[in-house]
């Protein structure tokens, strides 16, 4: 497994994969890697012949007072793990490698990124949109991999490869949980025990919205019980719960007709987890 701290090796190593007439996947991570990393990884390998996994804390998606000084890393262990799972190679830059002094430019997708968790945090899908971009500059993949944990997020990287014609294709793969229902993420390290016992309460309200869901009820009566079940745990601080066209994130009222996502954003103690479920009338 090669490891790139620049732009040109990574660069150089994709030219070589491609003369030899190999396919590139690429994977976007910001490190502290799980199993759900992992499954990406699994799904990686199994588009193409060469797999580029980055490790990046990308400061332009955290806004004042957020986790950026905090979010977990660990880049050997990390590095570590991708080995272990045949990965060729890994794209492990500095800030200033990803962004020079004197960059200007920025990219964002207007309507999507400013609802929902854009909404709750202002210019965070500018700069997953700026940094992803830049990655598929640097890595011109034939593929990139994501997770559907992150629905907006992949709804939004899906949209900016539409509109500005990037030649790639997305993958999303399913949210991996624990054994509880948890859903996996590198902030959940973060959590105290007692609110790690309670971070519960998301899986085990969408599940139960899933089942509501086939039963005629409305867009809105679903929110609001998904709302009322959390907020009755008195560790969760719900930042949002809403219910949105599962392909297009548009609003949708009344009886559910086709598939619609949940999508939640709930606090516990300082950390930010979220949470989704795709659900069919």
């Amino acid at each position: 497994m090669q490891v790139f701290t620049t732009k040109a090796a990574v660069r150089d190593s994709v030219r070589d994969w491609r003369a030899a007439g190999q396919s590139v996947a690429l994977v976007p991570t910001m490190g502290y890697l799980h199993r759900g990393h992992m499954a990406l990884v699994e799904r990686a390998k199994a588009q193409a012949d060469r797999v580029v996994t980055s490790i990046f804390v990308n400061p332009l998606q955290f806004g004042p007072g957020e986790d950026l000084a905090t979010y977990p890393r660990d880049a050997d262990r990390d590095l570590a793990m991708l080995r272990d799972a045949g990965v060729d190679g890994v794209f492990l830059p500095s800030v200033e490698e990803v962004y020079p002094p004197g960059a200007q430019t920025i990219v964002e997708t207007t309507d999507l990124a400013r609802m929902l968790i854009g909404k709750l945090r202002p210019g965070h899908f500018r700069g997953v949109t700026t940094v992803v971009t830049k990655l598929f500059n640097i890595v011109q993949p034939d593929v990139a991999v994501f997770g559907e944990k992150d629905y907006q997020q992949l709804c939004i990287i899906r949209q900016m490869v539409r509109d500005l014609d990037m030649p790639l294709r997305i993958e999303g793969v399913p949210t991996v949980r624990e054994a509880d229902g948890l859903a996996l993420s590198s902030r959940n390290v973060r959590l105290t025990p007692e609110d790690r016992a309670a971070a519960v309460i998301l899986s085990q309200s969408l599940f139960a919205a899933e089942e509501m869901a086939k039963t005629g009820i409305t867009a809105s009566r679903l929110r609001a019980w998904v709302a009322a079940n959390i907020q009755a745990n008195p560790r969760a601080d719900l930042q949002s719960a809403d219910i949105r066209d599962a392909a297009t994130l548009a609003s949708i009222s009344g009886p559910l007709q086709r598939p619609a996502v949940i999508l939640l954003a709930v606090r516990f103690g300082k950390v930010l987890l979220i949470d989704q479920r795709v659900v069919t009338p």
